[in-house]
C-alpha cells in the first residue's frame, strides 16, 4: 500500500511538471506568435528575445489569451474614439474601459507594451465596436484612422463664432452646437465650479479649447463639443485650477477673467500686466471697465456685421447686461470668449504691479497708469 501511495505521488509530480513545462512552452509559442502579429501590425518590428521581462509578460498574456481575443460585448453599433495629441497608453485605455471598449484597462496597457504598440498609437479619430477583441483593438488604433478635417479655432472666439467656423466647414449643426453650449449636457469635473442660479448661465463658453483639431468627417455636433472639452481637460491641468486659488478667486472667476484678458491683449507680453490692473481693481472693489464684457453683452452688430463692434463711450454705460462691468461691480457671471493657456497662465502668474488703468495706444501696446490723472495724461498722448 505504501509503495503505491509513493507511485500515485511520484505520477502527479510528474503530471504537474509537465503541465508546467507545456504552459511555459505555450507561453513562448504564444510569444512568437504574438511577435509576428505585433509585426504584421508594425512595418519592420521584429521579434525581440533580449527581455526576460518580455518572455514573462508573454507567459502572463497567455493564460489571458481568452479575454485577449474575446470582445467586450456582442455590441456591433461604431463608436467614434479620438486620441488626443500627447495622450499615452495609460489614458487610451482608462478612456476604452469607461467606454466599455475593453473589458480591462491595465491588461490592454500590458498588451500594448507587449507588441511595442504602445507608442504607436497615432492622434486622431477611430471608429471601433465593442464586439472587437483587444488585438483588433489594438490593430484599428495604428492603422484605422477616418478621414478628417483639419480644424484651427483661435484664441478670443465666443461660442456663436466656433459655430459659425464649424458649421461652415460641414461639421456642425449651428443651432444645435449653441443649444449643447447653453444646456447642461456635459459633465465633467471642471464644470462643477460654474456657479449656480442667480444671473450665472450654465454655459460652456469659455470652456472650448482654443486649438488646432482633427476632426473625423463624420462626427456629430456632440462629438465635437465633447472632443474640445476633453482637449480642456488635459492642458488646463488640475494643478492650474487650483493655483486660482491663490489670487483669491475660484477657477471659473480665473477663467473668466483671462476671458477679458484674452480680448484686450495684443501683445503677449503684456497678459500678464493687464492681468494685474484687473485684479488690483477687483481686490480695491473697483468697477472692472473691461470694454469687451459690454462688446459680449451687446451682442453681433448688424451695421458692422461683427461680434465684437467698436463701441462710444456713451454705448459702454447704455448696454443693459450682468455682463456689462461699466454697470456691475466684480467680474461677469461667466467668460466672454475661449482663452488661450497663455491668459489663463497671465491670471493664475499676474505680474506684481500697482497699476490700475490701462489706454490702448495704436500699436496694440497699452499705456499702464496708477492713478486716474497719469491715465487722463495717457489718453490724451495717445489718443
Amino acid at each position: 500500500m505504501e509503495g503505491s501511495a509513493r507511485n500515485w505521488i511520484r505520477i502527479v509530480l510528474f503530471l504537474f511538471g509537465v503541465a508546467l513545462i507545456l504552459g511555459v512552452a505555450g507561453g513562448i509559442v504564444w510569444f512568437f506568435v504574438a511577435q509576428t502579429r505585433a509585426a504584421a501590425l508594425q512595418p519592420g518590428a521584429g521579434v525581440d528575445l533580449s527581455s526576460l521581462e518580455k518572455t514573462a509578460l508573454g507567459i502572463y498574456l497567455n493564460v489571458r489569451k481568452g479575454e485577449i481575443e474575446g470582445p467586450a460585448s456582442a455590441e456591433t453599433t461604431p463608436v467614434q474614439f479620438s486620441v488626443q495629441v500627447g495622450e499615452n497608453a495609460a489614458t487610451i485605455a482608462a478612456r476604452l474601459e469607461r467606454m466599455q471598449l475593453i473589458k480591462d484597462a491595465e491588461l490592454f496597457r500590458l498588451l500594448l507594451r507587449y507588441w511595442g504598440a504602445d507608442s504607436h498609437l497615432e492622434a486622431g479619430d477611430y471608429e471601433l465596436r465593442r464586439n472587437m477583441s483587444m488585438a483588433e483593438v489594438v490593430a484599428q488604433l495604428q492603422h484605422g484612422r477616418l478621414r478628417a478635417k483639419t480644424v484651427t479655432i483661435r484664441e478670443g472666439l465666443r461660442a456663436e463664432e466656433v459655430a459659425y467656423l464649424l458649421a461652415g466647414e460641414g461639421l456642425v449643426d449651428q443651432e444645435q452646437f449653441i443649444h449643447l453650449v447653453r444646456d447642461d449636457t456635459f459633465h465633467y469635473d471642471f464644470l462643477r465650479d460654474r456657479p449656480q442660479g442667480g444671473s450665472a448661465p450654465k454655459t460652456l463658453e469659455g470652456f472650448l479649447f482654443p486649438d488646432t483639431y482633427q476632426f473625423a468627417v463624420n462626427i456629430t455636433t456632440t462629438g465635437v463639443i465633447d472632443l474640445m472639452l476633453r482637449n480642456f481637460d488635459q492642458r488646463v491641468t488640475i494643478e492650474m485650477r487650483q493655483r486660482a486659488l491663490e489670487q483669491g478667486l475660484s477657477f471659473h472667476q480665473a477663467l473668466t477673467l483671462a476671458s477679458i484678458v484674452e480680448r484686450e491683449a495684443v501683445k503677449a507680453e503684456e497678459r500678464p500686466i493687464i492681468a494685474s490692473v484687473y485684479l488690483n481693481r477687483l481686490r480695491k472693489g473697483m468697477y472692472l471697465e473691461a470694454d469687451p464684457t459690454v462688446q459680449y453683452a451687446k451682442g453681433y452688430d448688424a451695421a458692422s456685421g461683427r461680434w465684437w463692434p467698436q463701441l462710444k463711450l456713451e454705448e459702454l454705460r447704455a448696454v443693459d447686461s450682468p455682463y456689462n462691468t461699466f454697470v456691475n461691480p466684480g467680474l461677469p457671471p461667466a467668460p466672454i470668449c475661449s482663452p488661450g493657456l497663455a491668459s489663463i497662465e497671465a491670471v493664475l502668474n499676474p505680474a506684481q504691479t500697482t497699476y490700475l488703468f490701462f489706454y490702448a495706444k495704436k500699436d496694440g501696446s497699452h499705456a499702464f497708469a496708477e492713478t486716474f490723472e497719469e491715465h487722463l495724461q495717457n489718453q490724451q498722448k495717445y489718443r
